[in-house]
């Protein structure tokens, strides 16, 4: 299995990410989901996965100029409809690889999970 990073361009971390995967010549597939796309049973597979609380970027722009209405009672279904209505909703890269599922990105953990 290739390890295949899910996110979108212009996110800063996706771009932190994206370069330590080059600087350590690491391969990976880049999925953009503007551009690509998500299907549902992809994200539900996340969702079982990590939770969608963690999947769920409530600090980002999206979510904060959601209507109040939307972002309460929020419960795994709500999330992943909201996720899928507006993929940057979620918290970026996820990863996808021989190790599983994650997200986020950080030096000293990927260094132990993908480095040669």
């Amino acid at each position: 299995m290739t390890l295949i990073l899910y996110g979108i361009p212009n996110c800063d971390t996706v771009k932190k990410a994206r370069r330590w995967l080059d600087g350590q010549g690491v391969a990976y597939r880049f999925h953009d989901f503007r551009k690509d796309g998500l299907d549902a049973a992809k994200l539900q597979g996340w969702i079982e996965a990590l939770g969608w609380e963690k999947l769920l970027n409530r600090a980002g722009t999206t979510f904060r100029q959601l209507p109040e209405a939307r972002k309460q009672g929020l419960d795994a279904a709500a999330a992943k409809a909201l996720m899928l209505e507006a993929p940057a909703m979620i918290k970026r890269p996820v990863v996808e690889s021989p190790a599983g599922v994650s997200v986020g990105f950080s030096a000293d953990d990927w260094q132990k999970r993908f480095a040669a």
